[in-house]
């Protein structure tokens, strides 16, 4: 695998232009603005066999899948293998509800219309520009748009990075709420008895949840000899598992809660944490708390290491309908249908006060900057946010209800995603 591919694997999707998009459906004239006017075409779903540059993708081939992380350097293979990711690697299913909550859908598409770059630019240029294999706005609990395209199809399960990361951050949550965790303060070991006498083992939960633990740990993409290399291929191939892989990092730089550095291999402690501390498998428990209450209407699935526990720090696989559920549920403030399935003080942030506020809050789940800014802000992202190099992810207003879930085979230039995103969320 070389560098270069690797990267392209951790930071396979750009996020270009959705906030100009997410200000036009809020009618955000200083910015973007939308119309009322009906498309020529319904509401969705509208699939499309090609998208740019199809062949590179693999058209001709029909989007191969291939091998293993054959997709890291094969761009042929990269539509197909982000779309069918648990055929590539052993993995638990999260079961969806015998009955789904429907979402209801617009009878037409909304004119989208946004401004870049000087330019006033629609939907379909957006598309036209970029290797989206999905995209879905709602608001509320409607759909508005709802695109696909490279053959991808509604029951494509869509593989998530560094979203999940976000996902057993609200588990936490709930695991805290019902008493399964006592505390944030808790260490690490408490939970995890494998983990006693290791820098990770004496770290707090809060502090793993901050990403800011103290542990030595190299998040660089580009580097086949950097840790998050070493993490993917300990918890994908090594019949060790995922105890073992995180005990490979045991060099403390700094006390817990000093200082902010992301590191995926903290999102796996967690993960460790969730399935000890429930007794459960973190794909049972996420069924339970959150694809049974959200009503999905599809099964997902969670890549598993060797051991059978989940890889904690990425590869979660939905169909779009279901990411943009979560999406909704949090853009409603932790309520879906009138039932809270994610505590609203969780998603605040407020049992993380008191942390260096440039710790950037929640690092994991539900923003970049203090959780409680991002909804008192209007906004807030099912992702991580600190890289924005994601397959799939999801972006939500409190504010309006809105949420909008893309996934896409391949990354934006650094250039384009600096451009692209504004300024307060860099």
């Amino acid at each position: 695998m070389t560098g270069r591919g690797f990267t392209r694997l951790l930071c396979a999707a750009c996020a270009a232009a959705f906030p100009f998009m997410l200000d036009a459906l809020t009618l955000n004239s200083h910015r973007a603005f939308a119309q009322a006017a009906p498309a020529s075409q319904g509401a969705g779903p509208r699939f499309r066999a090609d998208g740019p540059n199809a062949d590179e993708f693999g058209r001709k081939e029909g989007y191969p899948s291939c091998k293993g992380i054959a997709y890291v350097d094969e761009t042929r293979c990269r539509v197909g293998a982000l779309s069918r990711y648990d055929t590539l690697f052993p993995a638990r299913t999260i079961t969806a509800p015998k009955q789904s909550i429907p979402l209801a859908r617009a009878a037409s598409e909304p004119v989208i219309r946004y401004g870049f770059a000087g330019l006033d630019l629609t939907l379909d240029d957006y598309l036209n520009r970029q290797p989206v294999t999905g995209l879905l706005i709602a608001k509320d609990n409607t759909i508005l748009v709802e695109r696909y395209q490279y053959g991808r199809t509604d029951t494509d399960r869509l593989t998530s990075f560094s979203m999940a990361k976000s996902v057993v951050a609200l588990l936490i949550g709930i695991a805290l709420k019902e008493g399964a965790i006592g505390s944030v303060d808790d260490l690490a070991e408490t939970y995890v008895p494998g983990l006693k006498d290791t820098e990770y083992g004496r770290t707090p939960i809060k502090a793993l949840l901050l990403m800011a633990s103290g542990v030595a740990f190299s998040e660089d993409y580009a580097s086949r000899s950097s840790d998050i290399s070493k993490l993917a291929r300990l918890t994908l191939e090594d019949p060790a598992g995922s105890l073992a892989a995180v005990k490979q990092f045991n060099t403390r730089r700094s006390p817990p809660g000093a200082r902010f550095s992301y590191a995926s291999a903290e999102t796996v402690v967690l993960g460790l944490v969730l399935a000890a501390a429930t007794k459960r498998t973190v794909s049972d428990y996420a069924a339970e708390k959150l694809w049974q209450p959200l009503g999905a209407e599809a099964d997902a699935t969670w890549i598993i290491d060797a051991t059978g526990q989940e890889v904690t720090f990425a590869y979660v696989n939905a169909v779009l309908r279901d990411w943009a559920r979560l999406g909704l549920m949090l853009a409603n403030r932790g309520n879906w249908q009138g039932k809270t399935v994610v505590p609203e003080d969780w998603l605040q942030s407020r049992q993380l006060a008191g942390q260096d506020r440039r710790s950037r809050g929640l690092a994991h789940g539900v923003g970049r900057g203090c959780a409680s800014d991002r909804l008192t802000a209007g906004e807030v992202r099912l992702s991580n946010l600190v890289f924005r190099r994601h397959q799939t992810f999801c972006a939500a207003r409190p504010s309006r209800t809105i949420c909008l879930c893309r996934s896409g085979p391949e990354a934006c230039s650094r250039a384009d995603r600096a451009q692209r995103w504004p300024a307060r969320d860099r």
